[in-house]
């Protein structure tokens, strides 16, 4: 058994009984990477100089009586859109190539509170924006399953990591499922939070409405622990909400009788490949025979889901984007005549296409004459979005489907149809608009033998009983204990 292999409990207890120091802990991961990522090519920056010193001193503490929490000396990935003061955040972006920061985002300093290592940053889409991780600036991330296939994303270099066992856990970032659907393509547990949950200062900005930071875990068990560290009001962050953060590791009872369950009949519809939709029935009844009940319901509106999302998330895009001109800080061309030509070529040669895409159908959507016919009729849409999910929560405990439509794609096969590409986060889309919480659970393997998601969302703020569905189920199965051979 790899000591990856192991729960955040498991190691914790290794760690405390001196049968592994923290160094030990940071060895493996370092070891991992070193045999695994020439193939996978989950990381960007590596800190490893860093990681070793504090492995060192905490090995120090380990006979002391000091209170340790379970992420104490715990290696940890970083999704390189969370800034982390002085080692390199570049958002996978040429226009951020030599960025250092000089702070660091709040989740970094709750981790670092909680004695946490950070072992690196990890690849994604240039600025979270793709599903795939090939719109990266610096490199492509292969999914530890079949490597001639994408890991999903934007957070594919966390998932990837996580899968291939080369850190136990790590963070993302979550704008339209950009944790859940690398989740699913990888095999591993991810989680995007309720909007608010968790800061998101020091989380470059995509869309400022959208985007949550989340964990991806092995299991269930780990994710809790890790979002128990990561939530809470932040003054730093006005989105970041008051509401009080409950013991989620108590969740995870294995009871769910008498919980009621709702499946939209949209997220098993047209679209949705078959063998998609056969694991997730076949998860309906691991939790009937737990004693749940399920019901077909509609979100009549999730079909306007990825329009709305596109529309919303890129006119925030153009606006948050703004800031990188050439002139603060990253990437400066060298051959400007004057200030305008400075601001066109800095971000024509630093962006990429799919970048360079969403900022200009943003800007399109803001423009006089557009803003009410794209813009505000996307902002209404969303609220009837939101509203379809209040009223089954009125009788329902959670809303159940697939993550994805279809097991992980191949390399290349729809990097060059944007359409099909978007069209790949409609499971998850819907749950951003709407601000809940929802998590992906390895939940069967397809033909090819690709892993498969499942979607469990919950009400706002109810991250627990979301985790007491997810637990449940991973207890009944064995889906999360597989993993790939590299």
């Amino acid at each position: 058994m790899a000591l990856f292999d192991h729960k955040l409990t498991e190691l914790h207890d290794l760690l405390h009984n001196k049968e592994v120091s923290v160094s030990d802990l940071v060895d493996e991961a370092y070891k991992r990477i070193s045999e695994t990522d020439e193939k996978i090519q989950a990381f960007l920056t590596l800190d490893e100089e860093n990681a070793r010193k504090k492995a060192q001193k905490l090995d120090e503490k380990l006979g002391s009586d000091e209170e340790k929490g379970l992420l104490f000396g715990m290696p940890i990935g970083i999704k390189d859109n969370i800034v982390t003061k002085g080692l390199r955040t570049t958002c996978a972006s040429k226009i951020l190539e030599n960025f250092d920061p000089i702070y660091d985002a709040t989740v970094i300093e709750k981790l670092r509170e909680a004695e946490a290592i950070t072992i690196g940053k990890l690849n994604m889409d240039e600025f979270a924006m793709g599903s795939s991780t090939e719109n990266s600036g610096f490199q492509l991330t292969r999914n530890p399953w079949d490597t001639e296939r994408v890991p999903g994303g934007s957070s594919g270099g966390s998932a990837a990591a996580v899968a291939a066992g080369q850190v136990p856990f790590a963070l993302g970032s979550d704008t339209g499922g950009s944790i859940r659907q690398p989740a699913a393509f990888c095999g591993v547990v991810g989680l995007k939070p309720t909007y608010g949950r968790v800061s998101r200062f020091g989380l470059v900005a995509f869309a400022s409405s959208l985007d949550q930071i989340g964990p991806i875990t092995r299991n269930v068990e780990d994710n809790a622990y890790l979002l128990q560290v990561i939530a809470g009001l932040d003054p730093h962050d006005s989105t970041s909400a008051n509401v009080e953060v409950p013991n989620y590791a108590a969740a995870l009872t294995g009871d769910v009788k008498g919980l009621k369950i709702a499946v939209p009949k949209e997220y098993l519809g047209e679209g949705v490949q078959e063998e998609v939709r056969q694991s997730v029935l076949n998860a309906l009844k691991v939790l009937e025979k737990l004693g749940a009940t399920w019901e077909e319901v509609s979100l009549p509106h999730s079909k306007y889901g990825v329009a709305t999302y596109y529309l919303l998330a890129s006119s925030e895009a153009s606006s948050n984007l703004a800031r990188f001109d050439g002139i603060r800080y990253g990437y400066r061309t060298e051959n400007a005549e004057n200030l305008i030509e400075l601001y066109k070529k800095t971000r024509a040669e630093g962006f990429g296409d799919e970048v360079k895409r969403r900022i200009m159908l943003g800007t399109f959507a803001l423009s006089s004459g557009y803003y009410d016919a794209y813009y505000k009729k996307a902002q209404q849409v969303r609220t009837l979005i939101k509203k379809d999910f209040e009223d089954i929560f009125e009788t329902y405990d959670v809303i159940i489907g697939p993550t994805t439509p279809t097991p992980a794609f191949k390399i290349g096969e729809n990097i060059d149809d944007p359409l099909t590409m978007y069209a790949n986060d409609i499971l998850t889309i819907p749950v951003n608009l709407a601000g809940v919480p929802g998590i992906s659970v390895p939940c069967g393997f397809s033909a090819d033998g690709l892993p498969l998601g499942l979607q469990i969302i919950g009400k706002h703020f109810d991250e627990s009983t979301v985790y007491r569905v997810a637990h449940a189920f991973e207890q009944a199965t064995d889906f999360h204990k597989q993993k790939p051979q590299l």
